[in-house]
């Protein structure tokens, strides 16, 4: 790495960050936990979980009204929506930006992997008399149907609040979403299309429906008698994520107009990538090579090698396949330099929030720069053999990070990651 290129207009820089989370609402209540190994998985409490396998998921404990919402609009937007409204909010008003944003130099770009799960889910039940009526009663309907159908309804209610009025629009790549949604707004910037972007991913789908599919193909855990630590990523013991929700929001802007209006920078946006494994919806081949050549991809573009690399947070579901599958991508990708780097995924403690969590996961990036903390991988007490990398077991660790790796692998054999560096750390 070199000294800090003199072109801010294509580098893009996070300036707000906004939380919703399972274990607390903002971006305070959201490091603690992190940086504390704590756990936010418990027993669904949401919905009559009885008759599943799987009863276990991080649920957010979400007061609408005391975050600042009408009735109006709880009845208006599903929880998915109510996230990201909340989550956006926070990001602004910690940005500082809002009163220098140009309407039409200002976008907003949302991410989902499921949409607005809870209020379709509940509202087939109500046209179709709790499934017992084929055809379905319309006149039931809500009047807002409509916006539940489109996740674009977020982007729409984040754009009409702030006021933005240029690119906005819907990312959803499946569990990916959370960080394509942040390069593509970033791109955005860079290309010169915004000066300014709100971007993030939000995903409410603890659900009778979500849960049932999870549990059709075994990928959650059954461990419902300790659901504190039912989430085990890179455990020998481990047997399946725990479903979780939230959402993270940022302000996104190019380097120049930070530096113009004096704005505090948690990190950079330095180099990204997205490739995919054309092999199966939902298998991975265990050599890892294209999440491998995701990594390798994101470390050109942001003009780091393996050795600059401070910190990986890892997708790190838990599932058998995906935790041997990572750790290859780690060994091919960086080589023998693998097991020398930190890597933890806080999927163990806030579970896995689907198009979400990897926004959640770069704001844990963005963090540990901003803090020099690295939070730990939450119940890894009985390392797999097979995952011998540092996966920073239980306990948080101080260490300077000026570059951070963020990684994310999804259904449809989505591969996608993005390096985020400590301001003015990389040469661009």
């Amino acid at each position: 790495m070199s000294g800090t290129s003199t072109d801010g207009s294509r580098r893009v820089a996070i300036s707000g960050i906004g939380i919703v989370a399972p274990g607390g609402v903002g971006t305070k209540q959201f490091w603690d936990l992190l940086t504390n190994g704590r756990t936010a998985t418990r027993s669904i409490s949401m919905f009559d979980a009885s008759q599943f396998r799987s009863r276990v998921a991080a649920e957010c404990d979400f007061d609408p009204v005391a975050n600042g919402l009408s009735r109006r609009e709880i009845r208006m937007w599903d929880r998915t929506t109510q996230f990201a409204v909340v989550a956006a909010a926070e990001a602004v008003a910690d940005s500082g930006v809002l009163d220098v944003l140009v309407p039409e130099r200002t976008g907003v770009i949302t991410g989902t992997a499921c949409g607005m799960t809870q209020s379709l889910d509940s509202e087939y039940a109500i046209v179709s008399d709790e499934g017992s009526a084929w055809q379905v009663d319309q006149a039931h309907a809500s009047p807002y149907l409509y916006d539940y159908f489109l996740p674009s309804s977020m982007a729409a209610e984040i754009a009409w609040r702030t006021g933005a009025e240029g690119p906005v629009g819907i990312v959803s790549t499946g569990c990916t979403s959370g960080i394509d949604v942040i390069t593509h707004a970033a791109e955005l910037i860079a290309e010169g299309s915004a000066d300014v972007v709100i971007a993030g991913a939000s995903d409410a789908a603890i659900s009778p429906i979500t849960v049932a599919c999870f549990d059709a193909i075994k990928a959650t855990t059954p461990r419902n008698d300790t659901p504190e630590s039912a989430a085990r990523p890179f455990d020998r013991t481990r047997n399946g994520f725990a479903l979780g929700e939230g959402a993270a929001i940022f302000v996104l802007e190019s380097v120049d107009h930070a530096r113009r209006r004096g704005a505090h920078v948690y990190a950079e946006i330095a180099g990204h990538a997205a490739r995919a494994n054309a092999y199966s919806m939902t298998g991975l081949r265990l050599d890892g090579r294209e999440l491998a050549a995701a990594i390798t991809a994101a470390m050109r573009d942001a003009r780091v090698g393996p050795a600059d690399l401070d910190y990986i947070n890892a997708h790190g579901s838990g599932t058998k396949q995906n935790d041997l599958h990572e750790t290859a991508a780690y060994k091919a990708s960086l080589g023998h330099v693998a097991y020398q780097k930190p890597i933890s995924t806080i999927k163990s403690m806030i579970g896995h929030s689907l198009g979400a969590i990897c926004s959640l996961e770069v704001a844990a990036c963005a963090l540990a720069i901003e803090h020099s903390v690295i939070p730990p991988t939450a119940n890894l007490h009985e390392r797999d053999p097979q995952c011998d990398l540092d996966y920073v077991p239980l306990v948080a660790r101080e260490q300077q990070v000026r570059v951070a790796l963020n990684v994310a692998s999804g259904f449809g054999g989505f591969q996608s990651a993005v390096v985020l560096t400590k301001p003015g750390a990389v040469a661009r």
